[in-house]
């Protein structure tokens, strides 16, 4: 008999199968977004992901039993904040696959969760527990390793990398609070609506770039696989725990570091392998330290 702590095998296959599109899913942003800026800029970028986002969103939501209905919303204002520090992160990401190795800013962008566990007892009201700590010292020590600062040279890319898993730790913050009153699709909704004018005011100073013909696989692909990483993230959640989950994402660096080698001649680093699985500790030891306190309480 499986105990309610343990998810039934089949559970545990499905998330693994939810979380290989989530990794297909970020390595084709990762892929489409280099090559994208070749002729874009990142807010040009962000502006067509978001139009190609919205468009999907839109079907999805008029195919749905409640319609348009289940957009509304009571907390507009939480809805610009979150996608305030969404659009600023993921340009910050999109940058940073063009000036560091993928592998690199995927171990640093690994450190978002440490953030949202140190951001979540000022701005969530959640209690700063040991656990917490001790995970992000831990977490904070593989970002040293992976940057190696005094031994290697830091680039902006590393910066971006760090700004990035920030601003996806507000993101994740901010969504907490807003799937208290608003569905999914809201989210999604607003989202893909409010960063494609974040993305065209920001271009439009300098004149918006029209992609060439060539280039419209690509912004399918990147604007498809957005909504697929956070669906099939979403979903591997639903099935299995953030224990079993956690250690799935670390799989996207090997694969991705892969990539990078093959696609782009990139070298496969031990300090960025080392980093990421100190990163993941961090994480792991955080979700079981939480873990652990619930069933204490109960």
């Amino acid at each position: 008999m499986t105990s309610s702590a343990t998810p039934p095998r089949s559970s545990v296959l499905t998330a693994v199968l939810w979380m290989v599109g989530a990794h297909a899913s970020f390595v084709s942003m990762a892929v489409s977004g280099r090559a994208i800026q070749s002729e874009l800029n990142t807010f040009e970028l962000m502006a067509y992901r978001s139009v190609v986002g919205f468009i999907l969103v839109c079907a999805i939501i008029a195919m749905s039993s409640d319609g348009f209905r289940q957009v509304k919303t009571t907390r507009p204002g939480l809805h610009v904040l979150r996608n305030l520090f969404h659009f600023t992160g993921q340009n910050l990401w999109f940058y940073g696959i063009t000036v560091i190795p993928l592998a690199q800013l995927v171990a640093l962008e690994f450190s978002s969760p440490i953030w949202v566990a140190l951001l979540a007892p000022l701005m969530l009201g959640e209690s700063m527990t040991r656990a917490k700590f001790i995970g992000a010292l831990i977490g904070f020590v593989g970002v040293l390793v992976v940057a190696r600062p005094g031994i290697a040279p830091l680039d902006l890319g590393h910066f971006a990398g760090l700004g990035a898993s920030i601003g996806f730790a507000m993101n994740t913050i901010f969504t907490k609070k807003l799937m208290r009153t608003d569905t999914t699709l809201s989210v999604l909704f607003w989202m893909t609506a409010s960063q494609a004018v974040m993305g065209f005011a920001l271009a439009a100073p300098g004149g918006v770039t029209m992609f060439s013909l060539g280039m419209t696989p690509w912004i399918i692909l990147v604007g498809v696989a957005g909504l697929s990483a956070h669906l099939c993230l979403t979903n591997a959640l639903r099935h299995a725990p953030a224990t079993i989950v956690a250690p799935m994402e670390f799989a996207r660096l090997p694969v991705i570091a892969v990539i990078g080698m093959i696609v782009y001649g990139e070298p496969l680093e031990f300090a960025v392998f080392a980093g990421a699985a100190l990163i993941l500790a961090g994480n792991l030891y955080n979700i079981i330290g939480q873990r652990r306190a619930r069933t204490r309480a109960a």
